[in-house]
């Protein structure tokens, strides 16, 4: 093999499936990297009968790949894995960038091993880089504009789960003593992910106190302000 190639094997059900796990094989190790720049081979293609799996070799142009990182493609949704699946690179993580699109929202999940410096210390480094991937969506297109969500491995849903938990609690607090309840210093997106879940409730009120990077939300008994 060719210093400016890459190869993956892989198994599969049928070859399409071969084919998607060897490509997802390269991704983790090329970020960024896309089906044109591939080129599959089929090793072994059975019978519906056959019990054997299907086999297929993926060899990737890894010139070609290097090339498709000057310039960000045209579509919000590939723009947005582009940034992603840079970023993971630069930080010499594992990881393919999955990308789901909606009639609201482009969400980025990066899937891969050892995720943390990619997430930053309650969630600071994903938050930042979903900033600037929205922004790169976008960037001198006219028109509608969805919403972009970068997450890695579940963290979104399992912080929010965590947020939701610690909402609640202030609140029983809150209640309880008849008093305001700080909680702990949050990002922007957390507290604002904190303010819309309380934001239903007649009987307490939110709002963000300090100063960045210490701002917390607060959580007040309606009427003891």
């Amino acid at each position: 093999m060719a210093d400016d190639e890459a190869r993956a094997e892989a198994e599969g059900a049928t070859v399409g499936e071969a084919k998607r796990t060897a490509f997802k094989e390269l991704e983790r190790d090329y970020p960024g990297l896309t089906q044109d720049d591939v080129e599959f081979e089929v090793l072994a293609d059975p019978d519906e009968d056959d019990a054997e799996p299907a086999r297929v070799a993926a060899t990737a142009d890894l010139d070609a790949w290097e090339e498709g990182h000057d310039e960000l493609p045209d579509e919000p949704a590939e723009r947005v894995r582009a940034v992603v699946a840079r970023v993971v690179l630069a930080l010499e993580l594992e990881g393919s960038v999955d990308i789901e699109e909606n009639a609201d929202e482009i969400r980025a999940t990066v899937n891969g091993p050892e995720l943390g410096l990619l997430i930053g210390r309650h969630g600071s480094t994903i938050d930042a880089l979903q900033d600037v991937a929205s922004r790169a969506a976008y960037a001198q297109i006219q028109g509608d504009r969805k919403r972009v969500v970068v997450d890695a491995a579940g963290y979104r849903e399992k912080r929010e789960a965590t947020l939701r938990r610690q909402a609640d609690r202030a609140v029983a607090d809150a209640l309880d003593f008849g008093r305001a309840v700080e909680l702990e210093p949050m990002s922007p997106h957390e507290r604002k992910v904190v303010h819309t879940y309380l934001a239903e409730r007649a009987d307490v009120e939110t709002h963000s106190e300090g100063d960045e990077p210490d701002r917390r939300l607060v959580v007040t008994p309606v009427g003891a302000r």
